[in-house]
């Protein structure tokens, strides 16, 4: 049998990714020829040829969105939801071998939604996390097949790494009865001036999608302004200072990321190459350490201010992060400064009361001046020197702490790493480790990263020694979570969590505290804050490479053995009888 596979989830290509393995794998073990296409409306030339679903016998359309279905006229054509075939790959396709009917244009005009006195609800909505990847992109799929399942008009816009994708346009914004922020950072808010808006973050609106749209309708507020940082009531969800540094840590982390490996190129050739005044490898020493770590401060305390204050706190706020940076009070002096900067501006915003004709000099003049005059002299006379000091003493304790200490360390951090996956806790550690990088302490990062892979490795692993306890379905997750681990994605645990946290959480946790032990054990340095196992293909830019790869083996081990042993049997699945033709 041939048949055609076509994957659509309009955010992201995480879901349809996904949906389009396992059908594939499922489909070629029952010995059908597939054709598969992951749909982006972007790039048209993707698209499987008129001659390919010509030789289809039926095709498989697995949407969370709208599609055009005009080139499929006068195919058998068998449509299911991306929530529906991840449940069970092996039942959509039986489904749709039995129930595929021929697409006629008479469906096409059916298509089209009938005419009612009702309309549905409409919203809009962002999703954004600090790294941009994961989070983003799996809570804007979890929103919109909730959508679907509502019948709700819901169109989301993802704020991921790659910057925004599907723009909200603005008819979409003035239409919709209310705004959802699924953000764990702040976000402009400029053009919803007017309109009420519901804020939750991407683990609410993944885990609790349907939950999340309906209180949206019912409970989001107006915010009078336009930032909303007026402190109305639809910021009354728990934001504050975690988010705030979390903004901060998402704009700064592109930059740390390119100076990383900038500075491991520069080791390339060789541990003190970057000495020799105009070689190549001091020119990239001088692109990653000299200019763009020296940066990462600034841009933290500017964009922590930022999310306090809008705009107005984005200059005092890098002033502060900059003077942290020469003062020597490092990232530690970056937060301090920037939660200065931030409610110094937005303080001077809200009670500095001026003529009507000179209101327009407070965003431009007024709130910049006297912000970055508080910031600074605050930070020179006051936080500078003991911030700095209590820094070079951290530094110091880091770099010269006994055995003991190196291990009870990375437990800490290795644990807390896997106990939310991608979650509060994880980020935390992520950026305290991210923050030491600034001061040249590149152990905790090793252990950090190290520890971060393990649970979606763990639970790779997990499918392939004790398949017979695993659907279908998770073991075909389980190599790509296999993947996704190798990346650094922790993420890729989140399918197992979410099913089983009581097992898959311990087993994941005990895994991470032994590589962030060992990782601190041996010694192990990184220079680069992201790109999991691809960055020891950079030569130096890890010492004792062979001792991490070990420390994160034996860690997924842990985690794949004690995960096995705890999983309960899944119920066994009926085979599938292969469809005749």
């Amino acid at each position: 049998m041939k048949l055609a596979i076509v994957t659509a989830c309009p955010n992201g290509m995480v879901t349809s990714v996904l949906c389009a393995r396992l059908l594939d794998a499922a489909a070629q073990r029952h010995g059908w020829s597939t054709s598969v296409e992951v749909h982006d409306a972007a790039h048209p030339e993707r698209q499987l040829s008129a001659a390919t679903l010509e030789a289809a016998e039926w095709v498989l359309l697995v949407a969370s969105g709208p599609v055009d279905l005009s080139r499929f006229v006068g195919k058998r054509v068998f449509r299911s939801t991306p929530a529906v075939a991840l449940q069970d790959v092996d039942a959509v396709l039986r489904r749709g071998a039995e129930e595929a009917r021929v697409l006629a244009e008479a469906d096409l005009l059916a298509e089209e939604p009938p005419a009612s006195t009702e309309r549905a609800p409409r919203l809009v909505a962002i999703t954004a996390c600090p790294t941009g990847v994961a989070h983003t992109f799996m809570a804007a799929e979890a929103l919109q097949q909730a959508a679907a399942r509502l019948g709700y008009d819901l169109q989301v816009e993802t704020q991921g790494s790659v910057g925004a994708r599907n723009p909200l346009s603005s008819q979409a914004i003035a239409e919709a009865d209310v705004v959802l922020l699924a953000t764990d950072i702040e976000v402009a808010t400029e053009r919803f001036a007017g309109k009420r808006i519901y804020r939750c973050g991407t683990g609410i609106a993944l885990k609790q999608a349907e939950a999340t749209l309906q209180k949206a309708l019912a409970e989001a507020q107006q915010e009078t302004a336009a930032s909303g940082a007026s402190g109305g009531p639809a910021k009354a969800e728990k934001s504050g200072v975690y988010k705030h540094l979390l903004t901060g840590v998402s704009f700064m982390l592109p930059m740390v990321v390119a100076g990383g490996l900038m500075i491991a190129l520069s080791f390339v050739f060789g541990i003190e190459a970057f000495k020799e005044p105009g070689s190549l490898a001091a020119a990239l020493m001088q692109i990653g350490g000299d200019t763009a770590f020296k940066l990462m401060v600034p841009l933290l305390a500017g964009y922590i201010a930022y999310s306090i204050a809008d705009r107005p706190g984005l200059a005092p706020g890098m002033i502060g992060g900059m003077l942290a940076s020469t003062l020597g009070a490092g990232f530690i002096g970056g937060i301090i400064a920037g939660f200065l900067a931030g409610y110094a501006a937005k303080a001077i915003n809200r009670y500095a009361r001026l003529p009507q004709s000179l209101e327009a000099l407070k965003p431009i003049l007024i709130i910049p001046l006297l912000a970055s005059l508080f910031t600074g002299l605050v930070m020179i006379y006051i936080v500078g020197k003991p911030v700095a000091g209590m820094l070079e003493g951290l530094t110091h304790f880091l770099d010269s702490m006994g055995t003991t200490n190196a291990i009870l360390l990375g437990v800490l951090l290795g644990a807390m790493m896997c106990v939310d996956l991608g979650g509060p806790i994880n980020k935390a550690a992520y950026a305290f480790s991210v923050g030491l990088l600034a001061s040249q302490s590149y152990a905790p990062m090793a252990a950090t990263m190290a520890a971060g892979m393990v649970p979606p490795i763990g639970l790779g692993i997990a499918t392939f020694i004790a398949r017979r306890k695993f659907a279908k379905t998770e073991r075909e997750a389980g190599k790509a979570a296999l993947v996704l681990g190798l990346c650094f994605i922790s993420e890729g645990a989140i399918p197992f969590a979410a099913k089983d946290p009581l097992r898959v959480i311990p087993a994941s946790i005990a895994g991470g505290a032994l590589t962030g032990a060992l990782s601190m054990y041996f010694g192990c340095k990184l220079m680069a804050p992201h790109g999991g196992l691809f960055v020891m293909l950079i030569p130096n830019a890890i010492n004792h490479a062979l001792l991490y790869l070990l420390a994160i083996v034996a860690g997924s081990l842990v985690t794949a053995v004690a995960y096995a042993l705890l999983k309960r049997p899944e119920v066994v699945e009926m085979a599938m009888e292969p469809a005749k033709a």
